[in-house]
């Protein structure tokens, strides 16, 4: 039997104005057209020198301190030297010896609650690289604009040891990422990308084997089975005497398999050695303690609120907490002093529903919080039905106004007047005498046949509760009393 060993680089895109070392604009870098977005520092033209760009390290310092990590307050940028076409100065401005972190960890749900951390080695900043576009006839198209983009690496201690762990620890990451607003987790646009580097071993052994990488995964999905595949082709190898050979290896979505791209280079074939174009870059404890105070509550410290004190089940806590923006808004509901578990079901079902079809997202929604609340105060009291609950909640996106001015223009309040309804009752009962005699005569499921009649004729407006004891009464249902 063998063992999977995984640990994963992530290289995230950060959120900043600005490229890395210039005052390239990074939105740019995605919209201009090719080779338009850059500048002879990004570029790498003699004589041009970096300008470190702080808000990257307010970036970096946030989510180094939301992994736990432990900041060091001198660290030190370096050279990373190596030859491809789209690297324009021959070496990557990166970190080594002395990182922006180290340590730290990020804990993982299963999908039984239960929890497990997953250590984080490092945090460092560097620079993107320009892109290559293989065209198909031998030849590739590069592109400069993306050269300079700040980069955020996080690398994991090789603490997973399945492709679920792998594509939850992913999950989890991105999460935390687009939480602090530092990266937009989009995969497909290349903005995250995640790194998965694998060895196996026989169960009990203490070494590890030898590793490989993988790249190019443009999803979690792709991320999870190019795992699966890896582990099933190392054992292969393995069982049949052959050696596994360190390198790097992409993965071919159409034909599920990863496949030779280079053999993976050690730290030393980088050549490291500090960046002599800029000095240390020293972090005093006052920046660390701006950086602390401006973390919002994350998805884990969340997720444990809403199934403790909030009392809901851990599926629907998972979806509220998914997004910074969703939480926020249910958050806010419950100050405004709506019940937890009912404003998550709303959410989770009418709200999110109205918000699909519409193609919105939870910040779209054209009315406060507050007043979803208001609306469920309405039902919870009687005065409206569940299903007119609905439909005014699809008129509060169409216009604006308050869910009791709503339910007045459009009619909507419910009938809980017995007196009001007892004629109605009466009727229904005596243009039916075949039913009320088969009812009687044992067929009990023509009771909700003829709540049907009396919300038929009041047109849904009927309190269902008022109904169905007068029709108790009327009939004398057994169990009446």
């Amino acid at each position: 039997m063998y063992e999977l060993i995984i640990g994963l680089e992530v290289h995230a895109e950060l959120l900043t104005a600005s490229k890395m070392f210039c005052g390239c604009r990074v939105v740019d870098s995605v919209e201009a057209e090719p080779n338009t977005a850059v500048c002879p520092v990004c570029l790498g033209l003699p004589g041009m020198l970096p300008v470190v760009n702080r808000q990257a390290i307010d970036h970096a310092l946030r989510v180094a301190l939301a992994l736990n990590g432990t900041i060091h307050p001198h660290n030190v940028f370096a050279r990373k030297s190596y030859f491809y076409p789209d690297l324009p100065k021959g070496y990557q401005i990166s970190q080594y010896e002395l990182p922006l972190a180290t340590g730290g960890w990020l804990a993982i749900e299963a999908e039984d609650g239960t929890s497990r951390r997953i250590g984080i080695r490092r945090v460092h900043m560097e620079e993107d690289t320009g892109k290559s576009t293989h065209v198909g006839d031998g030849r590739s198209l590069l592109d400069f604009n993306r050269s300079g983009v700040p980069l955020l690496e996080i690398v994991s201690e090789p603490d997973l040891r399945t492709p679920d762990e792998v594509y939850a620890y992913a999950v989890r990451l991105r999460q935390i990422l687009r939480y602090l607003g530092v990266n937009s987790g989009d995969m497909e646009k290349g903005v995250l990308r995640v790194e998965p580097n694998i060895s196996v071993r026989r169960q009990g052994e203490l070494t590890f084997g030898t590793r490989t990488e993988i790249k190019n995964l443009n999803s979690f999905r792709a991320l999870a089975a190019a795992t699966a595949y890896e582990f099933e082709r190392q054992v292969g190898l393995l069982e049949a005497g052959q050696p596994v050979r360190q390198e790097t290896r992409g993965w071919d979505e159409g034909r599920r398999v990863t496949f030779t791209q280079r053999v993976k280079e050690e730290a030393e074939d980088y050549r490291y050695f500090p960046e002599p174009d800029l000095p240390a870059l020293v972090i005093p404890e006052a920046w660390i303690a701006r950086a602390q105070a401006t973390l919002p509550a994350l998805p884990a410290e969340r997720l444990a609120h809403y199934t403790g004190p909030l009392g809901l089940g851990l599926p629907e806590a998972r979806v509220l907490v998914d997004e910074r923006a969703v939480a926020d808004w249910f958050e806010a509901a419950v100050a405004a002093g709506g019940a937890p578990r009912q404003v998550a079901n709303w959410m989770t079902n009418q709200l999110f529903s109205l918000l699909n079809e519409r193609r919105l997202r939870i910040d779209q929604v054209p009315f406060p919080p507050r007043r979803l609340v208001a609306l469920i105060a309405l039902v919870d009291a009687g005065q409206i039905s569940q299903n007119a609950g609905r439909d005014v909640l699809a008129e509060m996106f169409e216009r604006d106004g308050e869910p009791a001015a709503i339910v007045a223009r459009l009619g909507l309040d419910q009938i809980s007047d017995r007196d009001a309804l007892a004629p109605i009752v009466d009727r229904i009962l005596a243009e039916n005498p075949d039913q009320v005699a088969a009812y009687l005569a044992g067929k009990t499921g023509l009771r909700d046949w003829f709540v049907g009649q009396v919300m038929r004729a009041t047109r849904g407006k009927a309190n269902p509760a008022a109904v169905n004891e007068l029709i108790d009464a009327r009939l004398a249902f057994p169990g009446n009393g």
